[in-house]
Order: structure tokens, then sequence, then C-alpha cells
């Protein structure tokens, strides 16, 4: 595990930039393609629009396959879908064609959503390990990550796979990788800023006790992969390390 810690949230964005496209290049000269795992929320909104700028000539991005980690039950055109936001800041910049595409069909109830898009995915890795070459991850300041909410079912799941799940404080479902199938992942990024954070943060880093149920970050550990925190210095004003 490494911890990055910046004082200004763009010069993270920068090398957060730096860290995809590092990781992009190793997939494509690997294999020529790369299989990437996009978070949701307003955290990365401004790393999708550096990529789709800045970066937007540094890889062929036609060999890109982009994939959303959690989406909540609402229906694709709303302003909280995730895919949505990634479409307008990342997805739609750099015309990536649709078959490149795997977002979540939120027309369909949360279970058979996530039956749905476990298949699409697995049909996309084609009897392969169903191994990401990077997924990137927000936090909460609950601890939650992906929509690993704390006391919620999808925290016991052994299984490699999509769960619906129901978080009963937004009383809402939400429809989520699994802990196991995260922690295949080649690489794994938190993108975490923010003085709401520290404190959940330093319980997730630090515990040497760990309570996943209440601290659900705590269950990305990957088994082969490497796991990277981005962080600024707000979100890491309680770590004493």
């Amino acid at each position: 595990m490494s911890l990055l810690i910046y004082k200004a949230k763009n010069e993270l964005i920068h090398d957060l930039a730096e860290y995809v496209i590092a990781t992009a290049k190793t997939a494509l000269e690997q294999q020529n393609c790369f299989n990437f795992v996009l978070t949701g929320g307003n955290s990365p909104k401004d790393l999708y629009h550096l990529l789709a700028t800045t970066y937007r000539e540094t890889i062929d991005w036609t060999k890109v396959y982009f994939f959303i980690g959690d989406e909540r039950n609402v229906p694709p055109g709303h302003e909280s879908y995730n895919g949505l936001m990634a479409r307008k800041t990342l997805l739609d910049p750099l015309n990536i064609p649709a078959e490149h595409i795997f977002f979540v069909d939120t027309t369909l109830e949360p279970e058979q959503a996530a039956a749905d898009y476990y298949k699409a995915i697995a049909d996309h890795f084609n009897g392969s390990d169903l191994s990401f070459d990077l997924i990137l991850l927000g936090m909460g300041d609950d601890a939650h990550t992906a929509s690993l909410f704390p006391g919620t079912t999808a925290l016991k799941s052994k299984e490699v796979g999509v769960e619906a799940v129901y978080v009963e404080k937004l009383s809402t479902y939400r429809i989520t990788f699994t802990a196991p199938l995260i922690n295949k992942a080649k690489n794994i990024a938190f993108l975490v800023f923010g003085e709401a954070k520290a404190e959940a943060l330093k319980h997730v880093i630090e515990d040497t006790d760990k309570n996943p149920e209440l601290y659900p970050s705590q269950l990305i550990t990957p088994i082969d992969g490497k796991l990277t925190w981005f962080l600024d210095d707000e979100a890491a004003s309680l770590l004493d390390s």
C-alpha cells in the first residue's frame, strides 16, 4: 500500500492523471487494451476533465474499456446517475464508442440490474480472470467505498460479483461491485480529499483491529495488485505516520 499526500488539490489530480495514463500504457503494451473502472460522485470530475483534455492525445483511447464500480438506482438520465456524470465529463469528450462503455441498466429491478451487469462484465472478459487493470475508488466520510456502506449486506459477500444492496440511511438501493471483485484488480487507487474524511481515513488506514462493518473501506485489500491512496493534507491530517 502506498500513501501519496498533497498540499494542493490540483497537484493531486495532476499526479493521479499521470498515474492513470502510466497504468493504461502498461496495460496497452501487455494486452492491447485497458479495462478501467470509474468511480462516481463529485470527487473525480476534475480528474475526468483533465484526462479528456490535457491527456487526450497521450494514449489510444479507442482501446480503453470503461466500467462503473457502483451505480445509484435512478434512471440513466437522472443527474445522480454516475454513468451520466462520466459520460459528460470523460466519455463523450473523448468520443468513446458505445461498445466500449459498460453502464448499469437501472431500468431493471436492482437485483436484475446487478445480475445483468455482472454478466456483461463476464462476457467482456470471455473466460479470462475478472481482473481489471485499474479501479478508481472514492471514500465517504462514513468510510464507505463504491456502494459498500456500513452495516449493509454487501459487506459480508464472499462472491466475486455485482450485488444490489439496500442502503437504509439513504432509503434506496445501489448496485455495486463486491469487495472480492474489487480486490482482484491489478491496480486500485483511492481519491480522497477534505477534512470531513480525516477521521474515517484514520480508522481505515491505521486501525490494527479491523471492523469493516463500521469502516467498509478496510475491505479493500488487493490479492495480487497494488493499492495507492491519493490524499490531500486535510484528509490525511489525523494520520500518525
